[in-house]
């Protein structure tokens, strides 16, 4: 009974507390008051609750961020300068304010934030901010990215893929949300399916260990390194007034949605689900090393995540459910699926279609493959642009049904026989195999996998998605089926 009453509690806390105003998280609980106790009732077992919702998802980071009282340590493949990524910004410094050591780590090929923006924060003396393999973006001249592509392609491709967050070494979050407006339901263009696990416990010292391999590693380079010559001119009177823009638009009522806050409202009804729904039980981290592989000029070498993937699927006897943006398969990879269809396992796989996929590179390799794939036996279901679920899922969607931006899989996920469940950011093509180092928690619950198993079946459904056997192509429109062919007659596969 002490454990379910602080299970209660904390999921009471992390749902409810963040929503109240500004005035009651001046003087926020500390996490670790919330959380030990319930790290204490369940020894050796870590807690583990699935973030379907995007909005559920960015309440989870806001309040963890919010009561985090020693570290903070965050690591994204994309950290964009929408309103997402200017709020979870202002959410750092505040915590940097509080005293929080905060460590910010992104890949460097798609990071669009101001320079002046970075340099004050990293001028702050509780933040610190690392790009991750800088050899196109930050820092780097036009001439010098140049260079960097023709003597170095494999290198210049082999990306920081992890997505994780870390509170006080005592909770996590990881799963397939960047930090952008598309993966919390907060685009009026163009929104996600996706999906994270929250985490507690032991396995978030893993977490924590995988994190500070990356921070030491060569690869990541501090930013004011970068940007020496910029930073020169940062003036503490300069990063005074960034800071200054940073709390005043966090602190206009149209840029910190409203709908956020008034979620709090309808808190008691989801109470109990949320409580019930926390899992404690053996969860494993899975990780890459900085740098992937060894290999230097090829575009194969695997990685640590893909070995124990595909060590699990061996391991599948009746059924492997999967979620993935990209199906384009790996060397070796339709062969596996073929084995195991052949040894009676069912293998299902939702993707995104021609008409939501945001990705007309990878879909093309996908579209070279799916004829293959399916005489495998494989079953392919491909996501509608407006599947029935968006109204679920989207919690905000009254307010965007005028706009009907498309909804696009970007869930990475694998059931195997109902008993283990994969989330991560592992997309299944050669990219995430062997290019950019990949994470994910594994775990053998009955419960949580048939949880997982049951929304991703439920997104396959036919008022969700398409048979891929049907020809959904037809669908999309004709420009972007123009596009797709134009990109298919390029060998791009090792990249995709």
């Amino acid at each position: 009974m002490p454990s379910q009453f602080c299970l209660r509690v904390f999921i009471f806390f992390l749902f409810l507390l963040t929503l109240v105003g500004t005035s009651f998280a001046a003087t926020p609980a500390p996490l670790s008051r919330v959380v030990a106790p319930l790290i204490a009732a369940h020894p050796g077992k870590s807690g583990a609750y699935v973030l379907e919702k995007g909005e559920e998802a960015l309440r989870a980071r806001a309040w963890l961020t919010d009561h985090a009282t020693a570290s903070i340590d965050v690591q994204y493949f994309i950290w964009s300068s929408d309103n997402i990524g200017i709020l979870a910004s202002e959410a750092l410094l505040r915590a940097a304010d509080r005293g929080v050591k905060v460590r910010v780590l992104v890949d460097d090929l798609l990071i669009d934030a101001p320079p002046d923006s970075m340099l004050a924060l990293a001028l702050h003396p509780n933040i610190d901010i690392r790009i991750y393999n800088p050899r196109l973006n930050v820092g780097t001249s036009r001439l010098k990215k140049i260079g960097n592509v023709a003597t170095g392609l494999r290198t210049v491709n082999q990306r920081m893929h992890d997505k994780t967050a870390l509170f006080d070494g005592r909770a996590g979050i990881t799963g397939g949300r960047n930090m952008a407006d598309e993966y919390f339901d907060y685009n009026h263009e163009y929104n996600f399916r996706d999906r994270d696990m929250l985490v507690l416990g032991p396995v978030v010292t893993e977490m924590q260990a995988s994190f500070q391999r990356f921070w030491d590693s060569k690869q990541a380079v501090p930013v004011e390194k970068l940007l020496a010559k910029q930073m020169h001119g940062m003036t503490p009177e300069r990063a005074g007034t960034v800071y200054a823009g940073l709390h005043a638009y966090a602190a206009k009522e149209e840029n910190f949605a409203p709908e956020v806050r008034q979620a709090l409202e309808n808190l008691p009804a989801k109470f109990e689900r949320l409580a019930q729904g926390i899992v404690w039980d053996e969860v494993r981290f899975l990780c890459d090393l900085p740098g992937k592989n060894s290999a230097r000029y090829r575009f194969d070498g695997g990685g640590r995540t893909t070995a124990d993937l595909v060590a699990e699927l061996k391991k599948a006897k009746k059924s492997v459910t999967i979620q993935s943006p990209y199906l384009v398969m790996p060397k070796g990879g339709l062969e596996l699926f073929r084995d195991l269809v052949r040894r009676g396992v069912e293998v299902r796989i939702a993707t995104n279609s021609l008409a939501s996929t945001d990705n007309l590179q990878a879909f093309s390799g996908y579209h070279k493959q799916r004829s293959a794939i399916l005489k495998s036996g494989v079953k392919v279901f491909e996501f509608k642009p407006d599947p029935a679920i968006k109204k679920e899922l989207i919690e905000r969607y009254p307010k965007l049904e005028k706009q009907a931006p498309v909804f696009a899989i970007h869930a990475k996920s694998m059931v195997i026989d109902g008993e283990t469940l994969f989330v991560g950011t592992f997309n299944f093509d050669p990219r995430s195999a062997n290019l950019n180092t990949e994470v994910g928690v594994l775990i053998r619950n009955t419960d949580l996998a048939q949880q997982v198993e049951r929304n991703i079946i439920r997104d396959m459904a036919p008022e969700n998605s398409w048979s891929a056997a049907d020809n959904p192509d037809r669908f999309a429109p004709p420009e972007k089926r123009r596009k797709m062919k134009m990109w298919k007659t390029l060998p791009l596969e090792p990249f995709l």
